[in-house]
């Protein structure tokens, strides 16, 4: 039995990890623990596998029983909770992004090795069944050599909680880039088989919703956590870039909010032989260059994250890392980092 205790009782706990843990049979949730503690109430009647709540996590940080520990709080909070809970002798899932920048990362990695302790990053979409697909296909030579990769994380008038944490680069580290972009990016990396990063440019633009009490949107997830009146908008909601790696050339254009109603969701894969385009969060469409034949994908897709926490717990048991492991995953803080250094300076960057 994994005893474990959730930490931040937000959106993601609520949308995605706590749902799934629920179905978890060997899993027990310890404590659940938020620093607005009726938050933590209100998820323990949604989901009664939880036993206790809490407002300090170090109280199941001292609790010997607790084996492992979900940080789904605040991106800006990420490496001291995790780095944390490591010191303390916890395995670790913590949300997506690692940390605000590379060198947080680092150092979660760094804390991660010398605890000798799992820690894992929630990057989901590596523990899809077509992303897996495609990687699989990458592998077998389906595609021939992947040369370039194309992706799309844009929407049409829509914000995370303006205002608040998630439009707050203090607290957030950056915008759609590192809210989406980081979902995109991390699994185009993996299906390319751990691609390094060479030369990055980029643009980020913050223009729509400067003015945030006259910002006119479509939808507004998070809502609650949105501070109109008195928070901070300093975060761009539109990027775009090229980067090229030591396997494939990627461009990207990323938008929370844009004068532009179409929400394009996808990724395109081109290669010699082959391509597909992936819809984000579904199937893909792969075509075969040499018969012309276009094939639809047709996967069954177990919930993803119930697959991420279930390779989580098999890595405690086993001390085999797995493909959500931090170093193999931390490429993505790295080329972040850089695509907003690029945008910054408005130049090309090689790294």
């Amino acid at each position: 039995m994994h005893v474990i205790a959730i930490i931040g009782c937000g959106r993601i706990a609520n949308f995605a990890h706590l749902p799934a843990l629920s179905k978890q049979d060997d899993v027990r949730i310890k404590y659940a623990c938020d620093i607005i503690l009726e938050k933590a109430e209100k998820a323990k009647k949604d989901f009664p596998k939880i036993e206790n709540v809490i407002e300090d996590y170090h109280i199941a940080l001292n609790d010997s029983q607790v084996e492992a520990v979900f940080v789904l709080v605040p991106n800006f909070e990420h490496d001291r909770i995790s780095i944390d809970a490591l010191r303390a002798g916890k395995h670790v899932l913590c949300e997506k992004p690692i940390a605000v920048n590379y060198a947080k990362a680092k150092k979660m990695e760094e804390e991660a090795k010398k605890a000798n302790k799992i820690l894992n990053i929630g990057v989901c979409n590596r523990y899809s069944a077509p992303v897996a697909t495609l990687a699989k296909y990458n592998k077998q030579g389906r595609f021939g050599r992947v040369f370039h990769v194309d992706c799309s994380f844009s929407c049409c008038r829509s914000i995370p909680g303006l205002g608040g944490p998630f439009t707050d680069s203090s607290k957030s580290g950056g915008g759609v880039l590192i809210d989406w972009g980081v979902h995109f990016l991390d699994l185009i990396l993996y299906v390319l088989g751990g691609a390094k990063i060479e030369t990055v440019s980029a643009d980020t633009y913050s223009e729509l919703a400067k003015d945030m009490k006259s910002y006119k949107y479509w939808d507004m997830w998070a809502k609650d956590t949105s501070d109109i009146e008195n928070g901070v908008n300093d975060v761009e909601e539109l990027i775009s870039g090229y980067v090229r790696t030591d396997k494939a050339s990627i461009s990207l254009k990323g938008a929370w909010a844009q004068n532009v109603c179409a929400d394009d969701m996808y990724i395109d894969f081109h290669g010699t032989k082959g391509g597909a385009r992936l819809k984000y969060g579904g199937q893909f469409t792969f075509f075969n260059g040499e018969t012309l034949e276009e094939t639809p994908s047709n996967i069954e897709i177990p919930n993803m994250y119930e697959v991420e926490q279930r390779s989580f717990f098999d890595s405690i048991d086993t001390g085999i890392p797995d493909k959500g492991y931090i170093s193999n995953v931390i490429e993505v803080a790295k080329l972040m980092d850089e695509l907003y250094a690029s945008a910054k300076i408005h130049k090309e960057l090689s790294i």
